[in-house]
């Protein structure tokens, strides 16, 4: 079942989901940046797609935050019919051939997730984290929507799938709005806070 093992990797792990396409320069950039160096600095490891855009400035930041801890970058590489920089500030990479298997991956090795602004690729990755905490083949895992990008889309929810049935309310209750970084790490850290009382019991 995915998210049952969480693989040999040890510690609490944030997976970050966001555009390969946000150049540095950006404001997103800096906050997605900033949001890592603070996960690096609290001891917890990181997991993006290990490219360029969103994935570079969290294994950036989370590099320049964690100083001395054992708190690592995973990068998971998917194979591309083009050529992606890939981010040189991670500590353990792995590429995959299909996208379904990179995605079991990070759900085996995720205590919580965060959805920046992205595309396509961002859409599928949150849109299988949710279908898995809707069957609940995995459990506990808060997903963070992380900045004004999505509340349109939790708008459109309500408006079409919600108020047609064609899901319940206790389905949206697993999205986590977050505006800023500030409550998205608060989120975070409440999750990492029950993990470490999980394993001190």
């Amino acid at each position: 079942m995915a998210g049952s093992d969480k693989s040999a990797l040890e510690g609490f792990t944030v997976a970050i989901f966001g555009s390969a396409r946000i150049k540095q320069g950006s404001e997103i950039y800096w906050e997605i940046y900033e949001l890592a160096r603070l996960i690096g600095e609290a001891g917890m490891n990181i997991v993006t797609g290990g490219g360029p855009g969103l994935m570079n400035a969290a294994s950036e930041g989370h590099k320049a935050g964690r100083r001395n801890s054992e708190a690592k970058a995973i990068g998971l590489r998917i194979k591309l019919p083009f050529k992606e920089v890939e981010s040189s500030h991670l500590d353990i990479k792995k590429e995959f051939d299909r996208f379904s298997h990179r995605l079991d991956e990070f759900m085996s090795i995720a205590n919580a997730v965060v959805v920046a602004p992205g595309g396509v690729g961002t859409l599928l990755e949150l849109a299988y984290t949710w279908q898995l905490l809707q069957v609940k083949h995995i459990s506990n895992i808060p997903v963070i929507l992380l900045g004004e990008m999505w509340l349109d889309f939790l708008e459109w929810i309500k408006k079409w799938p919600l108020k047609h049935g064609l899901m319940d309310p206790e389905d949206v209750a697993l999205l986590h709005l977050a505006k800023n970084i500030q409550e998205a790490l608060r989120i975070i850290m409440e999750t990492y806070q029950k993990y470490v009382n999980a394993k001190s019991s």
